[in-house]
């Protein structure tokens, strides 16, 4: 078997292993591991990347469907290269804001995070998704209250709540699944759904429902988004920049069980979660927009600019066609890219200015212009106004609905117009609308912080460039998850299911 499709999990359980026993004697060692772990994780994205088949990894040599499997194929490659990307974009600014001395377990915490995150988008089995879950669960709250503080434990325990009870919906759907089929192994319930008796199919349904359910609660769908804008608005800004693609999980594992599991042509589940994300998503987006019309805080304005950025996401994915699924992938990268910076400015500004408060004015702070013109940068990003990712973004989305032109367009449209006067509105409120008969707030911004916004602006910038043929090559890949017979295949090859 090929271990380098279970090494990017197996890395950061054993560096976090590492870190928890040398974190008291040396920072900057447990640095450089968290440092060598991103780098790995980066190298071995690519390799998945540049495979020409999905890989599959029996754990003990179990064959499915009485193991586990994991399989990387291009969907979970992408992915793991999103995640170890952003997560040295946050590392570097970590190091440099002194956010990961303010606690204890940072970095352990950290490697957690990344092994659950990289665990869900390579296991094979629904029941180890659950599992993942789990760990990035834990490892999330962690992080959130990290540097401590009542008012992140408060969010912190509302966080937790949801979560566990997207968790218990789970192990419902779990065993209904494992009753009806017999099996948890992804593509083993694929090949069993389309024989079932006609007296299961109510069972199966329920099961897609509370399925979907839990990956709207980790993907903050309305009616399940009410965790997030607290969760997000009170953590740190490199904490905040790290859960930016903790929704996309959510949204991943509708793509790969819609796809995979409960495809449009199922004669079970028919269009079900088609319908119900359609109507779930239009609400997202309108939620988000007028979040960040009205939100007081710079962070509360970037925390619904996210959920928002999910409804545009559900939407695309709600249509599942190989040309929304393609766009949906290409508005995660841009949004998880925007939304990071977003979280990472508004942490500058917190620095600089004691205050993310939009309604009262704050002191005139050193560094405005430079990150005012970030600002600006990613709010164009994040809002889809031309000429960056966004705007490119959200045209895929809206050239893949075009059959359902009038709702969606609509939906977009009008949501990326109040979101861009609530972005006016914010930045006008910490940049412009400052208290000038203060004494100026005079401290220097880090340089080496500047490097991580930098880089976030230049992966925007080449995502914009290269927009072709990053579409071109993501809709390669959405051909093989509408066609998953390799993805079948190459567990039934060898172990002969």
């Amino acid at each position: 078997m090929n271990h380098l499709v279970i090494s990017p999990i197996i890395l950061p359980a054993v560096m976090a292993g590492l870190t928890i026993l040398i974190a008291r004697r040396s920072i900057s060692l447990v640095r450089i591991l968290a440092t060598g772990t991103v780098i790995g994780l980066i190298a071995l994205a690519l390799y998945g990347l540049g495979q020409s088949q999905p890989i599959p990894y029996f754990l003990g040599s179990w064959p499915a469907p009485f193991g586990i499997v994991l399989v990387m194929d291009h969907l979970a490659s992408l992915m793991l290269l999103l995640v170890a990307c952003l997560s040295a974009v946050v590392l570097l600014y970590a190091y440099s804001s002194g956010w990961d001395q303010r606690g204890r377990h940072f970095y352990a915490l950290f490697q957690f995070q990344l092994m659950g995150l990289n665990g869900a988008f390579l296991t094979a089995d629904a029941f180890n998704l659950f599992v993942f879950f789990e760990v990035l669960l834990i490892a999330s709250y962690g992080l959130m209250v990290h540097g401590g503080g009542a008012e992140r434990m408060r969010a912190g325990v509302q966080y937790v709540a949801f979560n566990l009870v997207g968790s218990t919906l789970f192990l419902f759907a779990l065993a209904v699944i494992y009753n009806v089929t017999g099996t948890l192994n992804m593509a083993d319930i694929s090949e069993k759904l389309p024989l079932l008796a006609e007296g299961d199919a109510g069972l199966v349904r329920a099961a897609a429902v509370m399925l979907m359910m839990v990956f709207a609660v980790k993907g903050a769908l309305v009616p399940l988004q009410f965790w997030l804008p607290g969760t997000y608005s009170v953590t740190s800004g490199p904490v905040a920049a790290l859960f930016a693609v903790m929704t996309k999980v959510g949204a991943y594992a509708i793509i790969r069980f819609g796809t995979l599991v409960f495809p449009p042509s199922l004669a079970v589940t028919g269009t079900l979660w088609g319908d119900l994300l359609w109507i779930s998503a239009m609400a997202t987006i309108a939620v988000g927009a007028f979040g960040v019309l009205s939100a007081k805080r710079l962070q509360l304005t970037i925390s619904f600019a996210a959920i928002g950025s999910m409804g545009v996401v559900f939407l695309a994915v709600s249509d599942f066609t190989p040309a929304s699924t393609a766009a949906a992938l290409y508005y995660i990268i841009h949004s998880t890219l925007a939304t990071a910076l977003l979280f990472l400015l508004a942490d500058m500004v917190l620095t600089q200015r004691k205050t993310d408060d939009l309604v009262q004015p704050a002191p005139v702070f050193a560094g405005t212009g430079v990150i005012g013109a970030a600002f600006m940068l990613g709010a164009i990003a994040m809002v889809g106004l031309p000429p960056l990712s966004g705007f490119v973004a959200k045209f895929m989305v809206l050239d893949a609905l075009r059959d359902n032109a009038a709702w969606a367009w609509s939906a977009v449209l009008l949501g990326s117009l109040v979101t861009m006067v609530g972005f006016a509105r914010a930045g006008s409120a910490v940049f412009w609308n400052a208290d000038f008969d203060a004494p100026r707030l005079t401290k220097k911004i880090n340089g080496i912080s500047l490097i991580p916004i930098g880089a976030l602006i230049g992966m925007i910038l080449v995502l914009t460039i290269y927009a072709g043929p990053v579409s071109d090559w993501i809709t390669l890949l959405v051909q093989d998850l509408y066609d998953p017979s390799a993805y079948i295949l190459v567990q039934r090859l060898v172990t002969g299911y």
